[in-house]
């Protein structure tokens, strides 16, 4: 019973603070344009501070395990295409269909992954939450554009595509912290009190940010009608995306129950709200991208607490299948 409340206590505050963005969009008259500032406040101040700081203070030698990269990454793809596979069948459109495949891939690696993984194992697990978070949207930011190209919503050749997604990802913020942190930690710099401080007030400042305005984004879009492959997709992203995880990374080999946690929970986290920024970047499933984020973030208050509880509370799922 202690561990159940324990874990309540834990997720209380991550679905409160989208329940209070959800309630203030609802109650609250502001048009959508008041929250670009907080939005560019998130993406290019609090988020890069925060990754600087789970990164800085990192040994290389954790953040250089390519055979874990490459099964987290490996895992993300294979819900990219099942996700993809199932918005094509219902839609028979290819940029309906890339959306979908997002929607059913990526988590809310950004927002809620850090703070609540953090909170849930402890420090040790920030190495493998920065190396997921990096490579996913390394991965996703790259396919994506491509993709959309290839279905002709950019008006683009293939070499300037190419050229356009290479310049996004060295320019990303939350990859310029990344580079910057890598740095940090190999020159073993330390930032001046001052600066120090500032950071440190930015970086806590980041998920209260993000979760508030997933819930006033989520209260300005609302649920018309739920679309024959949401459920799917939602299936797809809260229970098949970590379980493939589990499975590939015992099967590639033994990284421990910290990182093999850490990976399982960050498969298991809502779908992020950048899918709903990516879907208005292109005009494409918006309405889906709405429905998939509000009804898998509704679902998740529930898979995502049995997750952690089988998990960091009780241990009773195995974090190696193959032992």
């Amino acid at each position: 019973m202690s561990d159940l409340i324990g874990l309540f206590n834990l997720l209380a505050p991550f679905f409160g603070l989208i329940g209070l963005g959800f309630f203030c969009g609802k109650v609250v008259r502001q048009p959508e344009s008041g929250l670009a500032w907080m939005q560019f406040f998130l993406i290019y101040v609090a988020l890069p501070c925060l990754f600087y700081r789970l990164i800085a203070d990192k040994p290389l030698d954790e953040l250089a395990n390519w055979p874990f990269i490459a099964a987290t990454t490996f895992s993300t793809f294979c819900a990219f295409v099942l996700s993809f596979a199932t918005g094509w069948r219902y839609t028979r459109e290819l940029a309906q269909a890339v959306m979908q495949g997002v929607a059913g891939s990526y988590s809310n690696i950004g927002y809620m992954g850090p703070p609540l993984i953090l909170g849930a194992i402890g420090a040790a697990a920030s190495a493998p939450v920065v190396l997921i978070f990096v490579f996913d949207n390394l991965f996703l930011f790259s396919v994506v554009p491509l993709l959309m190209s290839m279905a002709g919503v950019e008006k683009l050749s293939l070499s300037a595509t190419v050229r356009r997604i290479a310049w996004r990802v060295v320019t990303h913020p939350f990859n310029v912290a990344t580079a910057v942190g890598i740095a940090a930690s190999y020159l073993h710099l330390q930032l001046p009190q001052p600066v120090d401080q500032v950071v440190t007030w930015l970086s806590g400042a980041a998920a209260p940010c993000a979760l508030f305005i997933l819930g006033v984004t989520v209260a300005l879009r609302p649920l018309r009608k739920v679309p024959g492959e949401v459920p799917a997709l939602v299936f797809i992203k809260l229970l098949l995306h970590p379980f493939l995880v589990w499975v590939v990374l015992s099967a590639v080999g033994d990284f421990g129950q910290t990182w093999t946690y850490a990976a399982i929970v960050m498969a298991a986290l809502p779908p992020a709200l950048n899918i709903f920024v990516i879907s208005t970047q292109y005009n494409v499933g918006v309405e889906r991208a709405s429905a998939c984020v509000l009804l898998g973030t509704l679902v998740s208050m529930v898979t995502l607490t049995g997750v952690l509880y089988i998990t960091t509370k009780t241990g009773a799922l195995p974090y190696d299948l193959f032992p």
